[in-house]
């Protein structure tokens, strides 16, 4: 299991969105925690680190920390 980190920049961006997507965006990175790999999609070359997780109206940029294993939130972009 990872561990999730977000700055205080995406966490305002997170706490912005409507009730209805950021319950998607816990209950996707959640499952993203679990099977960080499973969940995602390369972000650009697949280095296993830069990943995309695409939640229908919610894109979010997240880099994996395997050594540590953590999850960090890069970018949440809302196109609803």
């Amino acid at each position: 299991m990872y561990a999730l980190r977000c700055d205080a920049v995406n966490q305002a961006v997170w706490d912005g969105l409507p009730a209805a997507a950021s319950e998607r965006l816990a209950l996707a990175l959640a499952d993203a925690c679990a099977d960080p790999l499973g969940t995602t999609e390369p972000y650009g070359e697949d280095d296993g680190i830069m990943r995309t997780l695409v939640t229908g109206d919610i894109l979010v940029v997240i880099y994996l920390g395997h050594q540590t294993k953590t999850l960090h939130i890069y970018q949440i972009d809302y196109l609803g």
